[in-house]
């Protein structure tokens, strides 16, 4: 509880975590068009890992 108070803390008042995630999606959503294949295939192997989010994230939409 400690950690997560200080966490809190450190992000301060104005940290907007709806905002983040969906700025988080939109950088994804500009930085994986085009690959060529074989970067396809790597990007396709570390989301299968969940070292990155899937396509969307997850996150609906308003």
């Amino acid at each position: 509880m400690l950690r997560r108070t200080h966490v809190l803390a450190a992000l301060g008042p104005d940290w907007d975590p709806v905002a983040a995630l969906r700025g988080e999606e939109e950088a994804h959503r500009l930085l994986y068009p085009g690959l060529d294949a074989e970067q396809q295939r790597l990007h396709d192997e570390l989301v299968a890992a969940g070292v990155l989010p899937g396509d969307g994230g997850g996150f609906p939409e308003p």
